[in-house]
């Protein structure tokens, strides 16, 4: 059976507009491009649940998905005196209650974990950005579904300036690494449960130098970069290794293993995660 799913772009408009504008795509097709990949007959609508007065569906309307798929986002979750941010609170939770599998990137975890009755803030090291590095597979995370054949540590691409603090009850830290201690979470409330990482592995190198495009100032004032000429050399790099994935001397400056360069590695959990929505053919 075709698996039906809901992809939210948790962006608003004028984080959609700054994405296009740095020569990124939009989380949305981004996010489809990538279920497909893995799914290419899966039937995926796409919604925008920060728009002012978003379309989405009725509780049930809800129960004909498989799955919904949270992107990144812009948006600051512990501001949750923002409406954008609070209807996408309530969107999690009703699709929660509506028995509905939920998965996701980044803002997605700080989802979870807010809706599970934890805490995000913005984290003290500032923005982690580019690569995630080794990443570790916690007790827990070793033995769930989610990373089934996944390697215990390894690298991710990643960008985001808030993380999460602490996690309510029925979640579970998956993965940590030195940066953010909560890498991966799980939930589950009702009939429905909540996959997410903190990480994005709908990103590639091309769409890591469009982020660092949009974010140099940001970059270079916490020292990621030392000036604004280092952080071109690095959109410069990204784009050459992008087109060429062969150039060796560039993965090994940057810094790139076979983890991100390997589309089916960086795709590993969300295949488990579709793997676990399949329908069983009709009687």
């Amino acid at each position: 059976m075709v698996l039906r799913l809901l992809v939210l772009d948790a962006y608003a408009p004028e984080g959609r507009e700054a994405l296009r504008s740095a020569g990124g795509s939009e989380a949305g097709p981004l996010y489809v491009s990538m279920l497909h990949g893995v799914a290419p007959d899966a039937h995926i609508d796409v919604a925008h649940p920060a728009d002012p007065g978003p379309e989405l569906p009725t509780q049930a309307e809800l129960r004909d998905y498989d799955g919904a798929a949270w992107t990144g986002s812009s948006l600051t979750i512990h501001r949750d005196d923002d409406p954008r941010v609070s209807a996408q609170l309530d969107f999690a939770r009703r699709l929660l209650d509506a028995g509905v599998s939920c998965f996701g990137s980044c803002w997605a975890a700080q989802l979870a974990a807010v809706v599970s009755g934890g805490r995000c803030a913005p984290s003290p090291r500032g923005r982690e950005f580019g690569f995630a590095r080794r990443i570790a597979l916690s007790p827990q995370g070793r033995a769930h579904a989610l990373f089934a054949g996944k390697a215990p540590l390894f690298d991710a691409f990643t960008s985001h300036a808030d993380e999460v603090v602490s996690l309510g009850s029925g979640a579970h830290c998956l993965a940590s690494n030195a940066w953010s201690r909560v890498q991966a979470v799980s939930f589950e409330r009702a009939a429905g449960r909540f996959w997410a990482l903190q990480y994005h592995p709908e990103y590639d190198l091309h769409e890591v130098a469009s982020l660092c495009r949009l974010r140099r100032k940001e970059l270079v004032a916490q020292g990621t970069f030392a000036n604004t000429r280092a952080a071109d050399d690095f959109i410069r790099d990204l784009e050459a290794l992008h087109a060429d994935p062969g150039r060796e001397d560039l993965a090994r400056s940057l810094g790139v293993s076979a983890d991100l360069l390997d589309p089916r590695q960086r795709s590993c959990e969300v295949r488990n995660w579709l793997a676990t929505l399949k329908r069983e053919p009709a009687a």
